[in-house]
């Protein structure tokens, strides 16, 4: 079965995701832990490039699962006060919002490194 006709839709079962094949609420791709892999310290950085000249703050390095990390994310986010995202295992908050974030990740047990000016 070639991926232009892939079942998509099961009257029995519902939805199916088209990595595993099977039905969403027994999707095994979801279920699998997603870990960020690293040296074990977690790298705050500040960048422009690609944002018409608006900041964010990037973190990287933080070895937890994808549901941990979004709830993570949304935690500093909420404390910054400022929007942000997490895109592949990065977590990018708008602004310089780099004081305010390290010492969050410290007292959560990390060894954190600033990186860039």
């Amino acid at each position: 079965m070639n991926e232009e006709t892939a079942l998509v839709y099961s009257s029995e079962h519902g939805r199916i995701c088209h990595k595993c094949k099977q039905p969403k609420t027994n999707c095994v791709c979801k279920k699998q832990k997603n870990t960020t892999k690293g040296d074990g310290v977690v790298r705050v950085s500040y960048e422009t490039k690609g944002r018409r000249g608006k900041g964010v703050t990037i973190i990287t390095g933080i070895a937890l699962d994808v549901p941990e990390l979004k709830l993570f994310a949304k935690q500093l986010k909420t404390k910054c006060g400022s929007g942000g995202t997490l895109k592949d295992g990065v977590i990018e908050i708008q602004g310089d919002q780099r004081t305010i974030i390290m010492p969050i990740l410290q007292q959560h047990g990390w060894q954190v490194k600033r990186c860039g000016g």
